[in-house]
């Protein structure tokens, strides 16, 4: 049960339940009409969960929403028993008469998704301890050496990660945006920007990640797990 999965076998295991792996994390998010309603979710998910809750499971609770997250915080991975946490999750939330299956093709803005920041360096030893500082971040779990990206502590802002440069690009951003989505809503999410005036830039790394830019060339990545193994 503690076997870390690859990103297919975690992906295709959770499906199912509505569940979508991203990052090395499993989320969902389900629907409530009241923060009494997501509390009252919560709590049937620890309890569910039982003494794996603290090592496994985190909850971001919100008057219209429940999110939760799934990740072996002892190998910082998807694991079998994650799978088994998040079916046992969704079973629960759906004997209270709610649905963990994401909301594709409706008027809700997504799903699930998590947002990370690039910076690209010439010196990334060099740059990192400053923005660790000034964030107040930590070093990613599992993630060794000078290039592990930077987490918060508290899960309220977005990764910092750095991307080795061999030359200094001066009109290039030397920041950019990576959201990672659910697989199969990333088709609509860029169809979606590309129809608020952005541009496709490169295709050539999809689907692990797509590059779009705004009309003054500001760079996005729009990123899934696929495309990744191997």
């Amino acid at each position: 049960m503690d076997q870390i999965l690859s990103r297919r076998e975690a992906s295709e295991a959770v499906q199912d339940y509505g569940w979508r792996f991203l990052l090395g994390t499993l989320q969902t998010s389900v629907p409530v009409d009241s923060l009494t309603q997501a509390i009252g979710l919560a709590a049937g998910a620890v309890a569910v969960c039982g003494d794996d809750a603290d090592r496994h499971l985190r909850v971001d609770v919100r008057p219209d929403r429940a999110v939760f997250a799934l990740q072996s915080s002892d190998q910082a991975a998807v694991t079998g028993r994650d799978v088994e946490l998040a079916r046992l999750i969704s079973a629960t939330a759906d004997e209270s008469g709610f649905l963990t299956e994401p909301e594709i093709g409706t008027a809700a803005p997504h799903s699930v998704q998590l947002v990370e920041i690039a910076i690209d360096a010439l010196d990334i030893a060099g740059i990192r301890p400053f923005w660790k500082a000034v964030l107040g971040y930590t070093d990613e779990a599992g993630a060794d050496g000078p290039e592990a990206p930077l987490v918060d502590p508290v899960w309220q802002g977005p990764a910092i990660w750095f991307q080795q440069m061999d030359r200094a690009r001066p009109q290039r951003n030397r920041i950019h945006f990576d959201i990672c989505v659910p697989h199969d809503e990333a088709p609509r999410r860029i169809e979606t920007a590309l129809a608020a005036g952005g541009r496709l830039v490169s295709a050539t790394r999809a689907p692990a990640f797509w590059v779009l830019a705004d009309l003054e060339g500001n760079e996005v990545c729009v990123t899934t797990w696929q495309g990744r193994d191997g």
